[in-house]
């Protein structure tokens, strides 16, 4: 009996991998084989996503013994392509810009010619996302026209400096022009040409205005809770004081003459 029959080949997952969204991954996978240098036939590689009986979503072959380039496996132009060389046992897939959909088990399986058994291991994939916050927030307009305006800015509290005016034209008719913004901060865009002038407040007074409403709406209904509160307080403590039957203490004051006898 050939010894041939009763050979395994090894298959080794990575461990788990951990990216940001919108990075690159790689799933690391190899396999070993004893007869590796012997062998001339054909390696196919594939990776299975969610289940392990489910179609690949990636698979390429090479021939063990070729001196080909990896047709269908490295094409830098896909979003899954082979990290390594099948040839010397290196099935790593590598995923281009993942995103959170990506997030899951994948399944690395090898397949050889002849006697060799198909193997298959499972590895993880996490993406995780991460919350940018922006030092400085920017308030931009832009204006149109011909001639070309000029734009100002106009706070309404704070003082601006030359240097944080930024403006630039986006167009032969179009001028692009912003300034840092911090919260609670009120300015005016103001657009000016020879054919006249226009502007824009940010926020806009119908913004304003649905706040300070809001906010109304909301200091009363918190008045209302308040003195509907006292009411039933008062109004359970006047029930109890008739129920325990007390009456309130009253001084009566009598006043007898007195008269002088004789004797």
């Amino acid at each position: 009996m050939s010894r041939l029959l009763h050979t395994r080949a090894a298959i080794f997952p990575c461990c788990h991998g951990n990216v940001m969204k919108g990075e690159d991954a790689v799933l690391g996978c190899s396999f070993t084989h004893p007869y590796q240098q012997h062998y001339s036939g054909k390696i196919a590689v594939k990776w299975l996503a969610r289940e392990a009986r489910a179609p690949p979503f990636f698979s390429c072959s090479v021939n063990n013994d070729s001196m080909e380039g990896r047709v269908g496996c490295s094409d830098s132009e896909l979003k899954y392509s082979l990290e390594g060389d099948p040839r010397r046992g290196e099935l790593s897939l590598l995923f281009r810009k993942v995103h959170l959909g990506d997030n899951g088990t994948y399944f690395c399986r090898v397949e050889l010619e002849g006697a060799w058994q198909n193997i298959q291991k499972k590895t993880q994939l996490y993406v995780t996302a991460y919350v940018s916050m922006c030092q400085h927030i920017m308030l931009q307009c832009e204006a149109e026209g011909h001639p070309l305006p000029t734009v100002t800015w106009l706070p309404a509290s704070t003082s601006l400096m030359g240097e944080q005016v930024q403006t630039s034209q986006a167009g032969p008719y179009r001028l692009a022009s912003s300034v840092p913004y911090l919260q609670d901060d009120v300015f005016t865009c103001r657009a000016e040409s020879r054919l006249g002038a226009a502007e824009q407040t940010f926020p806009d007074h119908n913004t304003l205005k649905i706040t300070l409403t809001v906010g109304g709406l909301i200091v009363l209904l918190l008045l209302l809770s308040i003195g509907f509160f006292c009411y039933m307080r008062n109004r359970e403590w006047t029930n109890r004081s008739r129920v325990s039957g007390r009456r309130p203490v009253k001084a009566f004051r009598s006043t007898f003459p007195v008269s002088a006898e004789r004797y």
